[in-house]
Formats: structure tokens, C-alpha cells, sequence
């Protein structure tokens, strides 16, 4: 079976790599952008189940990009974040567990009852 397919957008490099690793680490195959054209651009040329994108790009803002995203593909889930720190292995299970219950959205938050 193929790994699921996501796009993860961060204009800085060591926060992209950290992110990718973390993404690989839970069985993604990640594709990565490191600005807002670029990752329409992918997201116009590779299947993926979900992006990962960061709102403040050098080329535009978070919420254009999404928009832009959702209007190519309306059923992918696209999670804006803000920078990465503390809450990103949060923000990483979170994404995973949505993108693993898609069709079941309450599922996900399960995961963060305890």
C-alpha cells in the first residue's frame, strides 16, 4: 500500500524539514513548498489527501492560498497553521487523526479526549 500523499507549505526551510520528518515519522509521503505559488502549483500537479500550510508566506497570506486550494480542490482538508513550536506535535497528531477519519470527523477529536 502507498503512503497518503500531503502537502505541507513553510517558507522556512528548518521548520519545513522538521515538519516533513515528523509527517514521514506517522507514514506520510510529504510533498513540500516553500511558498503559496508553489504549493497551488503542486497541489494542481500531485494527488495528495491533505495539506499542512503555514499563514504567514513570503508571497501571500495563508487564508488567499487556501482559498485558491479549496476552489482547485474543495474536498481537500487544508490546515493553516502560524509558525511551529510547542503545539506542533499537537498540531501533527491532530492533522494525522483527521486525515485517518476524514469521512468521520467526531473520530478525530476522540483521540484528545484523555
Amino acid at each position: 500500500m502507498d503512503a497518503v500523499k500531503v502537502l505541507c507549505v513553510e517558507s522556512h526551510t528548518e521548520y519545513l524539514e522538521a515538519l516533513k520528518y515528523m509527517l514521514e515519522a506517522a507514514g506520510y509521503e510529504v510533498i513540500s513548498a516553500t511558498n503559496g505559488m508553489q504549493g497551488v502549483s503542486l497541489l494542481k500537479k500531485y494527488p495528495v489527501e491533505g495539506v499542512l500550510l503555514e499563514y504567514d508566506l513570503p508571497d501571500a497570506t495563508g487564508a488567499a492560498v487556501r482559498a485558491e486550494m479549496k476552489r482547485i480542490k474543495p474536498d481537500i482538508p487544508v490546515l493553516l497553521f502560524a509558525g511551529i513550536g510547542s503545539q506542533t506535535p499537537f498540531l501533527i497528531r491532530f492533522f494525522d487523526s483527521y486525515l485517518r477519519n476524514v469521512d468521520r470527523p467526531e473520530l478525530a477529536l476522540r483521540d484528545f479526549d484523555a
